[in-house]
């Protein structure tokens, strides 16, 4: 599978870096995170996109991607207390939350995050 190109149903093809982000950010929409899941092995529910949805607010209002710690903490403050766990965000978005939200929200990759 080439991972620099990302062919979607609909055969649009969406160019990606060399760890999967999405090289033009406006190439971003639904059809493109749930193509982005299907390599995660992760089936978008309403929960992903709650928070999905929740990050890319969060880049809106800072102008970059959340590492770990400031995601918790916007995801707690903005979903509650439950939701703004590690523990939560690993559960849908596996080991590296912050990285693999980014990347299906069609932003940047997150910096201090490897």
């Amino acid at each position: 599978m080439d991972k620099s190109a990302l062919v979607l149903p609909d055969n649009r093809c969406v160019a990606l870096d060399k760890d999967g982000y999405l090289r033009n950010m406006n190439d971003w929409d639904a059809d493109v995170a749930d193509a982005l899941a299907g390599r995660e092995d992760i089936t978008l529910t309403p929960a992903h996109w709650e928070v999905i949805d929740l990050v890319r607010q969060f880049y809106l209002e800072f102008g970059l991607s959340p590492a770990t710690r400031p995601l918790v903490k916007y995801t707690s403050l903005h979903l509650g207390a439950d939701k703004g766990k590690s523990m939560y965000l690993m559960k849908l978005f596996g080991g590296k939350p912050a990285l693999t939200i980014s990347r299906l929200a069609g932003l940047p990759r997150p910096a201090n995050c490897f």
